[in-house]
């Protein structure tokens, strides 16, 4: 029989307790934080009306929430999954609204501007995931309106199921890599006759 081996022993060990103390954060503190977050947003379409405001602050997604758009910068069409295209103008000064939503892809924009209500919402980011590990900088907040104009279709209503709330899973994948680990571990030791 051989000894076992102290170095291979300890790094195994400290990653195993590495990956359990991983777990125990995103099942301890993460997703309490998480959920106490998402009864917040849960709150937020009840409460009164704010204006849009200047600057992100996810805390105040799904909101409700009034601006005025003087005159568009520019509007352009985005994907919206089975809606088609969304139509957002860009209002300058941090505004930018989701107008509604259109099936042809070839829509041509006629928004002047004007008053606009709705809730808060994220804008679409164009950033990569991988830009995005990069990029700490908030993500831009978006005015959906309730009323679309003249051609769309209405944007849908404001869907907290849109927040992710993976906190359990990644506890749960921690706890099994640190599982596979030791498993393996094992079975190294054994195959070298190492009791």
């Amino acid at each position: 029989m051989r000894r076992v081996p102290l170095i291979p022993t300890l790094v195994v060990v400290t990653a195993v307790a590495a990956m359990i103390a991983l777990g125990l954060w995103q099942l301890l503190d993460r997703a309490p934080k998480k959920e106490a977050y998402l009864a917040q947003l849960a709150a937020n379409p009840a409460k009164p009306p704010i204006a849009f405001p200047a600057t992100p602050d996810d805390r105040l997604l799904f909101r409700r929430t009034t601006a005025t758009c003087a005159r568009p910068l520019g509007q352009r069409l985005a994907g919206a999954g089975a809606a088609g295209f969304r139509l957002i103008a860009d209002c300058g000064d941090g505004l930018v609204v989701q107008l509604g939503t259109t099936p042809d892809p070839m829509f041509k924009p006629r928004w002047s501007g004007g008053a606009v209500s709705g809730y808060i919402s994220h804008a679409p980011d164009g950033r990569s995931l991988i830009g995005s590990l990069f990029d700490h900088s908030p993500q831009r907040l978006l005015l959906v309106a309730d009323a679309p104009p003249l051609g769309l279709a209405a944007n849908g209503k404001p869907d907290l199921s849109s927040v992710p709330n993976n906190h359990l899973s990644y506890a749960v994948q921690w706890f099994f890599f640190a599982a596979i680990a030791a498993v393996i571990y094992v079975l190294a030791l054994r195959r070298r006759n190492i009791p």
